[in-house]
């Protein structure tokens, strides 16, 4: 177990985050909430990793907050710092995967939710806890939940806080594939290679475009489009297509390519 209760690997362009508190089944205190943001500030300026797989260590993947160490700074204060966690993993430009086993409950759902895509164990169980501990929604549940499944389908989550088997995350649409225990390792790295050789601009506008343009309105959705494709006819396009034309595979740099 890392001091920091996250423990960082890299493997080619791919790195993987571990939550790494396996003994409280991943549970994050602010030690450990401000070494997940730091880790992925670090992974953000680093140019060889292209994809990270966010995973928890034990069988589980994160039980939400420690509630037993709570520690003394103010709850406000306490919040704005683990609230700087939940916008260095949304506001990412590199393609994020969660893969999921055992439970994601409380913020450590919402930390998989905020990720690009998640992979989850079908005996994978997940839960919006907080009203069971008295306390309201957090870590972008109120903002992610009524975009994934609707507002009165986020109120049903929240509000009675059940606990929620992978089969029915899936048809929710809060798990984006599931897979059989034994696989998630193996499908994880399979899709985490695959990411790790898309156009990294693009992929990256792509992912911020759909987020952005659930609340804007379709003009300035198009013009959003139009400023991504022009940094992309910059950036990896012209040999891609030059690739199409030559019957060949592409390469992706992400390096600027005006000349």
């Amino acid at each position: 177990m890392s001091s920091s209760g996250i423990a960082v690997e890299r493997d080619g362009a791919v790195a993987t985050v571990t939550l790494d508190r396996p003994d409280r089944n991943n549970a994050m205190t602010l030690e450990s909430w401000t070494a997940l943001r730091d880790a992925f500030r670090e992974l953000q300026r680093d140019d060889s990793v292209r994809v990270v797989v966010l995973t928890g260590a034990g069988g589980n993947f994160c039980s939400g907050a420690d509630m037993d160490r709570r520690g003394t700074m103010h709850p406000l204060e306490r919040m704005r710092e683990i609230n700087s966690v939940a916008l260095a993993v949304a506001e990412f430009s590199k393609p994020v995967i969660a893969s999921v086993e055992g439970y994601a409950v409380g913020a450590g759902w919402n930390l998989a939710l905020l990720c690009d895509v998640v992979v989850a164990s079908r005996t994978a169980k997940f839960s919006q806890i907080f009203a069971r501990r008295g306390m309201s929604v957090d870590f972008g549940g109120s903002w992610i939940l009524p975009r994934l499944v609707g507002l009165h389908q986020a109120k049903r989550l929240v509000m009675l806080a059940d606990i929620v088997d992978a089969e029915e995350a899936f048809a929710l649409g809060l798990v984006t594939e599931l897979v059989e225990p034994a696989d998630l390792g193996t499908r994880t790295i399979e899709l985490a290679a695959r990411l790790a050789e898309a156009p990294p601009v693009a992929v990256g506008l792509s992912a911020r475009l759909l987020e952005e343009g659930s609340s804007s309105t379709l003009r300035e959705a198009l013009d959003n489009e139009a400023r991504s494709q022009a940094v992309n006819l910059a950036t990896d396009a012209p040999g891609a297509i030059r690739a199409f034309v030559e019957k060949r595979p592409p390469s992706f740099t992400g390096n600027w390519q005006i000349t």
